[in-house]
């Protein structure tokens, strides 16, 4: 039951990503997106994968974290985009 609860919650949050990763290639900016946000859940979803290799439990919550991990690393590539197109876009003198 912990497995089916721990996906529920997975699912949950992996759902979201996908939705902020398109907001955030249509604005073409960085600006309001937290980079150290970012960073922390990257950090949070490659410790809940090491911790299920880790136990050797290889289960359906695996691929959930897998998927979410390179979903928010799609949004950290995105991020860099867009921080990129901010310094392109900004004008001379400043």
């Amino acid at each position: 039951m912990g497995s089916v609860l721990e996906t529920v919650m997975l699912v949950c949050f992996g759902m979201s990503w996908p939705l902020n990763v398109i907001k955030a290639w249509r604005s073409k900016t960085a600006k309001g997106t937290s980079v150290t946000f970012i960073l922390l859940i990257i950090t949070g979803y490659i410790a809940g994968i090491g911790a299920k290799l880790y136990i050797h439990q290889f289960n359906y919550v695996l691929i959930a974290y897998g998927f979410n991990l390179i979903i928010v690393l799609l949004d950290l590539a995105v991020y860099f985009r867009n921080a990129a197109l901010d310094k392109k876009n900004i004008p001379e003198g400043r």
